[in-house]
């Protein structure tokens, strides 16, 4: 298919510096969760966002220095040229398909404790680090400031050697020294680097005009910076002294990469935030230089980008989460293929697997994180092996996504669900509260199938156990889900709950389904990821009074790796949630329940007209268990995230049909303990 001239303005050259990318598709620095780590997986995922259309394709923070050692978390490293073949291996990849390798180096400063390093943190002033340790960083005297200003120097000539085009000056999300420096509540000097504006960033200032000393005759120079904090008058904001430095600094980079802090801010989930929500604070920036600029705002569009560079809003379309569920975002719109883009749904489980220190995944793709491990492209899959039929019964994110991923192979798949809609959990759940966006994992895979000859999608099928066994498929694969369970079993209470005759009790099966409690409901949430907070805030919505308790120390606890915990908790209490943390339900009376304290099993009792029970699912296997040789995927096999039922489902279409792997099924990274 031919590209729509409409989009022919994002496929225009952009020039940065001495070099120029091919088209204004960027994907900024990002996170992933394997950097050093996993340095094969790292230089693997780039180069296929390369292969798929980005112009330009970044690292993710990458270390200068052990006084600013981010251990463990899995980030890039150039602390000397024993770290540069990494980097050279990825910027390789990217270089094969004509994009440019952008490097973030950066010195953390007060966010890194230096767990490994074991070097006193530095800072401006002395400050507790930012993560929970019992750490302090340093005030820097003038011989730290030479010296930071020689190791960002260094490392930027280091990447230069790596093969990298961009060089980054980083001063944003208050993750960087520099950051740090800029900071009005952060630096407290009263020297030559402190006080005014123009003395905080002058240091920023030194670092810009030593890396275009350093590399800039080879390498465009990319400032990037968060213009407003949402902090007020605490911190940066787009209509002050973020304003001010951009003004101040108009034309020292050869490349503006702009955007809010922190990153919980930056990369906030669809929840909370739709498309574009950093626009009016960064559109100013044009408007104060001639530097090209880039921006993020979880793009998908076409239309919206194009938009953007015509109202002279931006130069370059920023992405990351977008980049990652789709990396040939830019091919398929090159190609006139829109409809096929897998859109971000924005729920930042990508973010989660950085956040623990393993390689990243992504609810909408499936392979990402697998491109080298498991040798997965987004794209492409190998065809069948012999021509079969498969019967997938279940038709939510694990069954779509097989049989989405089996048609494309060849096979013939018939895909069979009692439900009048397809899309299983996600088919309830895009309807709470904020989570509408996350139906696109329906959305695409069921036009995909629908385009496909070979498989047919049957609603309204409730299939027995006999029946299959009458459908004569080569392969049956049981993706029938799982149900939240209404006994209380859980984390915190493994033998289930004392619930007395006559008491109301609820499961979130119940109130998405249209269930509304009549009076006060008492909702204990021991699962922690977003169920409990989306649930209690619909019946809030629905008028119900609410009482939300939970064993942790605050609401839906696990989202902190997803970045919006303090949104969803904010949002709860403004709703007029109360919220009882640190406390079990130990028992369901008629009328009432029972808390225990989880530090003193001290009792306290809430009079409540229904209880709601956020504790675990149970696999929905009834067609599995007179028939337990049948192959069970998603949900059915093990509840998880729908991240892990999309994967699941994927995994089986991929094997099917190919050799047994043994135990390890994946390639590893294993270190060589001959080398020096």
């Amino acid at each position: 298919m031919a590209r729509d001239p409409r989009y022919d303005i994002l496929f225009e050259p952009v020039q940065i510096g001495p070099v120029t990318a091919r088209n204004r598709f960027y994907q900024v620095p990002h996170c992933n969760g394997m950097g050093r780590s996993f340095p094969s997986s790292m230089a693997e995922m780039r180069r296929t966002k390369a292969e798929g259309g980005w112009a330009v394709i970044c690292t993710e923070e990458v270390e200068i220095h052990p006084s600013g050692d981010h251990s463990p978390w899995a980030g890039g490293r150039l602390w000397n040229d024993d770290d540069i073949p990494v980097l050279a291996k990825m910027c390789d990849g990217i270089h094969e398909f004509g994009s440019l390798a952008g490097a973030e180096i950066n010195h953390a400063g007060q966010m890194a404790a230096n767990r490994y390093s074991r070097d006193v943190p530095l800072a401006p002033s002395h400050l507790p680090v930012a993560a929970h340790d019992p750490v302090q960083a340093r005030a820097m005297d003038l011989s730290d400031i030479r010296a930071l200003r020689k190791w960002h120097r260094d490392a930027a000539l280091r990447a230069k050697k790596a093969g990298f085009d961009i060089v980054y000056v980083y001063a944003g999300h208050q993750l960087s020294t520099m950051s740090h420096f800029l900071s009005p509540y952060r630096n407290r000097r009263s020297d030559e680097y402190g006080g005014s504006l123009e003395n905080r960033a002058r240091l920023l200032r030194e670092v810009l005009a030593d890396t275009k000393d350093a590399v800039g005759d080879t390498c465009g120079v990319a400032l990037r910076f968060a213009v407003d904090e949402l902090m007020g008058d605490l911190g940066f904001t787009s209509t002050g002294e973020g304003r001010d430095l951009i003004e101040m600094l108009a034309e020292e980079p050869d490349l503006w990469d702009v955007n809010i802090s922190a990153w919980e801010n930056d990369s906030a989930t669809s929840r909370f935030k739709q498309s574009g929500f950093q626009d009016d604070y960064v559109a100013f920036v044009k408007e104060v230089t001639t530097k090209p600029v880039v921006g993020v705002g979880r793009y998908t569009s076409p239309d919206a980008m194009v938009s953007l560079i015509k109202k002279g809003r931006l130069d370059m379309i920023g992405a990351a989460r977008p980049s990652i569920a789709d990396p040939f975002l830019p091919k398929k719109i090159e190609e006139g293929r829109i409809e096929d883009i897998r859109e971000c749904i924005g729920c930042n489980i990508c973010v989660s697997g950085d956040n623990h220190f393993v390689p990243i995944r992504c609810t909408q793709n499936p392979t990402m994180g697998e491109e080298w491990r498991r040798g997965w492209h987004p794209e492409r899959i190998a065809p069948k092996t012999a021509d079969e039929s498969v019967l997938i019964v279940g038709a939510g994110p694990a069954g779509l996504e097989a049989a989405r991923a089996l048609g494309q192979r060849g096979y013939r798949v018939t895909l069979a669900d009692k439900a009048s809609e397809a899309g299983g959990r996600v088919a309830q759940e895009r309807r709470l509260p904020g989570l509408a966006e996350w139906g696109r994992v329906v959305d695409y895979r069921t036009y995909q199938i629908g385009q496909m000859a070979n498989v047919d999608l049957f609603l309204e099928s409730d299939l027995t156990s006999d029946m299959l066994d009458d459908f004569d498929a080569d392969h049956i694969a049981i993706a029938t889900g799982s149900k939240w369970t209404a006994d209380g079993i859980g984390r915190q209470n493994p033998l289930g709950l004392d619930i007395a005759d006559g008491a109301t009790v609820l499961t979130p099966d119940d109130i998405m389904s249209g269930v509304k409690p009549d009076g006060h409901v008492v909702l204990f949430d021991d699962d922690h990821f977003y169920m409990g907070g989306a649930i209690a805030e619909k019946l809030r919505r629905d008028g119900c009074e609410v009482t939300l308790v939970t064993p942790a120390s605050e609401v839906s606890s696990w989202t902190h790796n997803t970045l919006d915990q303090h949104a969803i908790q904010k949002q709860l209490l403004d709703l007029g949630v109360r919220v009882v943390t640190a406390h079990n339900l130990s028992a369901i009376r008629s009328g009432a329940v029972d808390l225990a304290c989880v530090y003193t099993d001290a009792i306290q009792t809430i009079d409540c007209a229904a209880t709601v029970l956020v504790t675990m699912r149970a696999p929905v296997d009834d067609l599995w268990q007179p028939q337990p040789d049948l192959i069970r995927i998603g949900d059915a096999l093990g509840p998880s995230t729908i991240a892990a039922a999309v994967y699941s489902g994927h995994l089986y279409a991929r094997e099917l049909g190919q050799p047994d792997k043994g135990n390890v099924p994946f390639q590893r990274e294993l270190i060589n303990l001959t080398a020096t």
